[in-house]
């Protein structure tokens, strides 16, 4: 297939999305800094209204990070929320800095490794430890953008919540996708709050086009507008929250008010690696996903993928030889680092992906990829597994200034923990632990821990040119697999050249708990399966509903994408 014609499959599989998009290009002589264009993407339009409203007001791209997230509670709450967490990857233009916030979720105090073990000393189901207060950790998005915004928001606080009370209280309509997304949460109407909310007086969820309104949200949002972000984190909310998890009627939680309280958002040291002419800027540990996105490409830059047919048989193969490598060592290193040592230098170190690279042959599957042994390992951890889960969001935004935000946010699994206090969704974040600590009498790197942050694989990303601008802002939900939809779409761009748009609608191909190649259903890309097979590769199809959103600014021109797969928008001036 020449290249000219993969590029029209691409360009019909995005006209022919079930959900209409919106994509915009901007360009001006003038220097990018100070340019006035701004731009926003998020994963639902009342989102990026909200964000764009803000842009247009003369605020940061912070104070659009708050609105944006701030609407997506409500009108996204299956994936995100402030009863969640989020990690956020912030570039300041003036100082062509880069700084990270880690607001990620902790496990309570009185957290074992034993959290998730039933009473004869065996892990719990996933749907069984989700479904429980036990999983719900201490909330960390309001106290992270509260501090963010305190160090580089322009507009008052109270402003960045006027959209998503204006749309709590006189609702908005019900999608295609948030009905389905409620019909598809069997256990969600057995929780009285979720079924006075979610569902209507017949007990089916509410039909698409019904009026979807949030009272309690609504005044949540407006006693954290007035007060702050203090008030989630004692008094009433706060209150609520422990009463939620603790009374929960399956599974009690630990959490407590002093968890809530004590609760701090981290600073953290930006990581970065150089691919090909670009630099790669992404999330440290407690996220596995700067890392591991790193190694994939790490993995892949002794092999000519720019001359390569795009995801043609020959780099399809490639591209998942290289993800099961850096799955391998993800299972055994990544957790969070303030408890463990993580080898990060080592793991993205040249010389050890040279050699990792060295196994991926091109005619053939690697029989078992096991972890390498970077610099500064330890060997005293066990391997972990991982569950795929279907939430999670991302956002990207660009301010009139040239300041960015990538800001991946999650309550983890389909509507979290199915709790609700206040309003909001809250999280089963803690999930994200391994639920079974031990592997052959060794503790793995990711097991529960009291104050702990669970590992995760959000990967908000940045990425400069060869003169250290800024030329691309990107990221997307999807468990695990959004390390391997963020590596497709950076290859899209940086390799194949394709505008930011074509990229992330591009076909998705992921690796499965078992190893195998999971290739997205109804897609050009099932067509390769006879092939795959024949190099030794177990082939699944199946629906993988990325949540791509990214900017980019190359050659004087700010534009952007939006995931067809879901219902989100691009907008700007």
């Amino acid at each position: 297939m020449s290249r000219v014609c993969s590029i029209i499959i691409f360009l019909v599989l995005l006209l022919s999305a079930a959900e209409a998009k919106a994509w915009w290009i901007f360009s001006d002589d003038e220097d990018k800094q100070g340019s006035g264009k701004y731009m926003v993407t998020s994963a639902h339009p009342l989102a990026s209204e909200a964000g764009q409203d803000i842009l247009a007001a003369g605020g940061s791209a912070i104070d659009a990070a708050i609105a944006v997230q701030m609407v997506l509670t409500l009108a996204e709450p299956q994936s995100s929320g402030i009863g969640g967490g989020a990690f956020m990857l912030y570039y300041n233009a003036d100082d062509e800095d880069i700084e990270v916030y880690d607001g990620r979720e902790t496990a309570p105090a009185a957290a074992t490794p034993e959290l998730f073990l039933d009473d004869s000393g065996k892990p719990l189901g996933f749907i069984e430890a989700a479904k429980s207060g036990r999983s719900v950790g201490v909330p960390g998005v309001m106290r992270m953008l509260e501090r963010a915004h305190r160090e580089h928001g322009k507009l008052p606080w109270e402003r960045l919540f006027e959209a998503a009370v204006g749309h709590a209280e006189e609702g908005f309509q019900v999608t295609p996708r948030f009905n389905y997304i409620i019909d598809f949460t069997p256990a969600l109407p057995s929780n009285p709050r979720a079924r006075a909310l979610f569902f209507g007086p017949d007990g089916k969820a509410l039909p698409v086009g019904a009026v979807f309104k949030n009272p309690a949200l609504a005044q949540t949002f407006r006693t954290l507008a007035s007060e702050g972000a203090g008030a989630f984190y004692s008094g009433p909310i706060a209150e609520s929250i422990v009463n939620t998890v603790r009374t929960a009627p399956d599974r009690p939680g630990q959490m407590t008010l002093e968890d809530l309280a004590g609760y701090e958002p981290k600073m953290r040291d930006v990581i970065c690696r150089d691919y090909r002419q670009y630099k790669l800027c992404g999330m440290p540990p407690p996220s596995s996903g700067g890392v591991t996105v790193m190694q994939i490409l790490g993995l892949l830059e002794r092999f000519d993928l720019p001359s390569m047919e795009p995801q043609s048989l020959e780099a399809v193969h490639l591209i998942a030889e290289a993800m099961r490598l850096a799955y391998a060592d993800r299972a055994m290193y990544l957790a969070d680092s303030d408890f463990v040592t993580v080898p990060v230098k080592g793991l993205i170190d040249d010389d050890y992906l040279a050699r990792r690279s060295t196994l991926i042959r091109p005619d053939a599957r690697l029989h078992q990829p096991t972890a390498g042994r970077p610099a500064g390992f330890r060997a005293d951890w066990a391997p972990q597994t991982s569950r795929a889960v279907p939430s999670t969001s991302h956002f990207s935004i660009v301010d009139g200034d040239g300041n960015a935000v990538s800001m991946t946010t999650t309550v983890e699994f389909v509507f979290g923990s199915n709790l609700i206090s206040g309003g909001f969704i809250l999280n089963n974040q803690l999930t994200d632990f391994s639920r079974a600590p031990r592997r052959e009498g060794k503790l793995v790197a990711n097991a529960p821990a009291g104050g702990k942050r669970p590992l995760s694989s959000m990967s908000p990303t940045f990425v400069f040119n060869e003169d250290d601008e800024l030329v691309l802002v990107m990221g997307s939900p999807g468990g695990p697999r959004i390390i391997a939809y963020v590596a497709k779409a950076l290859i899209g761009v940086l390799d194949w050249k394709f505008d930011v748009q074509t990229a992330i609608s591009l076909p998705n191909q992921t690796i499965g708990r078992s190893g195998s190649i999971e290739l997205e259903a109804d897609t050009a890309l099932t067509e390769l399966r006879a092939g795959l097979e024949a190099l030794g590769h177990s082939v699944d199809v199946k629906r993988l509903t990325s949540g791509l959103h990214g900017i980019s600014l190359i050659n004087g021109e700010l534009s952007g994408g939006a995931d067809p797969r879901r219902e989100g928008i691009v907008l700007g001036n």
